[in-house]
């Protein structure tokens, strides 16, 4: 365990944009939804507690430069700078389809307005949303191997370990989406007009995310009290992460009002800790509620769509992507 957590904070220090809420969010975060499963949800998820916080931060240090490959691919999952894509409604239910009509709108703009333009591709608006259900729907198919195993009498114990990989990664990326600078383009000091002069400094994010948090020293037992009972049992669930998203970016701008203060500096300053508290209670709730609901669809008897979503035949096919989209409901 020691050389992997060596690692994970080997990863975490690598320079790079927009990393969440450094190590002790992300693991208490983590944590506390393992700790909040109630006993009729994934219960051995207990088991691999210390694994899923000591590598909360893991998909960090998939987004390092000297990875080029990875960083392409891993960067745009820990955003979602909604101000860059406000001109697209309803959000597509698939990732490539959100991809493409980011492409559209940017060569409709590339002349005409060149600076939004330079920011109108995946990097810079995200693919948070979709990296979370792509994880969760990765948990759902581990934890029915889990069930099916069971029913043959079978060991468990690699399935578990699956499981909690995929749990690794659906934590963080809702651990980032928690974090109201993740949710947009001000993630790294304020942009364009600041008629109330707000800091443009760069560091902002990690001097609340990491350097705060660590000040304070944000515990478990903290936010363990806010996370209530479990939620999200049924309703869809891409809707519900884009509903979580938009409530963390609504409290964006009072990350930059309390950064007025003191610049973070003030550990015991009531206000920005209560921002520390909620937010990361907020995203244990919502990483708990996505756990138990995978848990939940894992025992329902799966049937094969008809026609497949491969299928040009399929009426919600989409000839740009070669897919239907996801269908709305789960």
């Amino acid at each position: 365990m020691r050389p992997l957590i060596l690692a994970v904070l080997a990863a975490a220090a690598l320079p790079a944009p927009a990393f969440a809420w450094g190590g002790t969010a992300h693991a208490v975060i983590d944590r506390a939804a393992i700790e909040a499963i109630p006993d009729d949800g994934p219960t051995f998820l207990r088991r691999h507690a210390d694994y899923i916080a000591g590598s909360a931060s893991l998909p960090d240090g998939w987004r390092a430069d000297s990875e080029p490959f990875s960083k392409i691919e891993e960067d745009p999952n820990h955003g979602w700078f909604k101000e860059q894509f406000a001109f697209l409604k309803p959000i597509p239910r698939s990732r490539y389809a959100f991809v493409l009509a980011l492409h559209k709108h940017y060569e409709e703009i590339r002349d005409k307005d060149p600076e939004a333009a330079q920011r109108t591709n995946v990097r810079w608006t995200g693919t948070l949303p979709y990296a979370a259900m792509e994880a969760y729907e990765r948990l759902i198919a581990c934890m029915r191997q889990i069930r099916a195993l069971r029913s043959e009498g079978k060991d468990t114990a690699f399935a578990e370990q699956h499981c909690a990989f995929q749990v690794i990664r659906l934590g963080h990326y809702i651990g980032d989406g928690a974090q109201p600078l993740h949710d947009s383009v001000n993630s790294d000091g304020w942009r364009g007009d600041n008629p109330k002069g707000y800091t443009t400094d760069r560091t902002v994010h990690g001097r609340f995310e990491s350097r705060f948090v660590d000040g304070m020293g944000l515990a478990v037992s903290d936010i363990a009290p806010r996370i209530g009972a479990p939620g999200h049992r049924d309703g869809d669930m891409f809707d519900a992460v884009l509903a979580f998203l938009d409530d963390a970016a609504g409290r964006m701008e009072q990350v930059y009002v309390l950064e007025k203060r003191d610049r973070f500096d003030n550990f015991q300053d009531r206000d920005v800790r209560e921002m520390v508290y909620s937010q990361t209670a907020k995203g244990a709730a919502m990483l708990r509620d996505m756990i138990c609901r995978a848990w939940s669809e894992s025992a329902k008897t799966f049937r094969p769509l008809t026609p497949s979503p491969l299928d040009p035949a399929n009426p919600a096919y989409d000839p740009e992507t070669g897919s239907a989209p996801p269908l709305s409901g789960l």
